[in-house]
């Protein structure tokens, strides 16, 4: 046997984008175009250049997008990180608030959503759920963080359970029988 072998019969490099056709990238460049578009992000980046935006205020900049499939086997974009935005008076500025990066994971009797919001304690942390949104928001003096996570299907909001440990919450909630009402529940977080 020769371990040099290079057989790429038996030996194939699979490609991280084999599950994806041409319509999928087609939607990954038009999220990114819409993103890089956007007036405030456009109009911010062009200040950052000219030299007319302050990063001096202890304000870090992040915001991107993740990817992953859904069980459609399409790809999901979310957008996370601080938005650019303007004051009253036409001056770009970064937001205090952070879009934490989320994950949703669809199953047969449920759908768990993990979120990063490092630098909390779960105290600081307010989560509501309806029948298709949970709503995640901290407010405290060192860091603040609101998303709206759309649930893919319709849920039971009392069913949902949070926990939170090492800066990732961690929150499950049942799916909904047909026609079952929702009403909107704070929950608790262990």
């Amino acid at each position: 046997m020769d371990p040099f072998d290079r057989d790429k019969d038996r030996r194939r490099r699979k490609s991280p984008f084999d599950f994806m056709d041409d319509d999928d990238f087609e939607r990954i460049f038009d999220e990114m175009q819409r993103m890089f578009e956007s007036t405030d992000f456009k109009e911010m980046i062009e200040d950052m250049f000219r030299g007319g935006f302050d990063l001096n205020k202890n304000k870090r900049f992040v915001h991107g997008f993740s990817m992953n499939i859904g069980p459609n086997g399409k790809p999901r974009f979310q957008e996370f990180g601080n938005r650019p935005t303007k004051t009253p008076a036409g001056d770009h500025m970064l937001s205090d608030e952070w879009g934490p990066l989320t994950d949703i994971i669809e199953g047969e009797d449920d759908v768990a959503v993990t979120v990063e919001i490092p630098g909390v304690e779960k105290e600081d942390i307010d989560i509501t759920a309806t029948e298709d949104t949970l709503e995640i928001t901290v407010n405290n003096p060192e860091r603040r963080y609101h998303k709206i996570v759309d649930i893919p299907f319709d849920v039971k909001p009392k069913s949902t359970k949070a926990t939170y440990k090492n800066g990732v919450l961690d929150v499950v909630v049942k799916r909904a029988e047909n026609g079952e009402p929702g009403a909107g529940y704070r929950v608790n977080i262990d």
